[in-house]
C-alpha cells in the first residue's frame, strides 16, 4: 500500500477545502431579508413580512420591527424568532396566527 507524504497531503487537503468552499459558496453567504435601500416590516396582528424603501413609512397594517429585534438575513436569530410572533395594534409582541 502506498502512503502519501505530508508534503503532498497538505496541498491536497487545501485544494479539497477550496473546492468545497467554491461548491457551497451560497451557504457561506446569507440572503438578505431586504434589498439594499430597503428595510423589513411585519404585518400587524397577522403573519407575514415585507420590505419598504428607506425614507418611507410602512403602510397601514404594517409596522417596523422593534429596535434590536430586526431580522437581517434569512434564517438568522430574529428571522426565526418572528416566524411565530408578530406585533399587535399597541406594539406588543404576540403570537402570530398560524398560517
Amino acid at each position: 500500500m502506498r502512503t502519501i507524504s505530508r508534503a503532498r497531503l497538505l496541498p491536497l487537503l487545501a485544494l479539497a477545502g477550496l473546492t468545497t468552499t467554491l461548491l457551497t459558496g451560497c451557504s457561506l453567504q446569507q440572503d438578505a431579508v431586504c434589498a439594499g435601500g430597503q428595510y423589513p416590516v411585519l404585518a400587524v396582528n397577522d403573519a407575514g413580512s415585507d420590505c419598504v424603501d428607506d425614507g418611507r413609512e410602512p403602510a397601514q397594517g404594517w409596522a417596523r420591527y422593534p429596535q434590536g429585534k430586526v431580522p437581517e438575513h434569512v434564517g438568522d436569530k430574529w428571522y426565526e424568532y418572528w416566524r411565530t410572533r408578530t406585533l399587535d395594534e399597541n406594539g406588543r409582541i404576540v403570537a402570530a396566527p398560524e398560517v
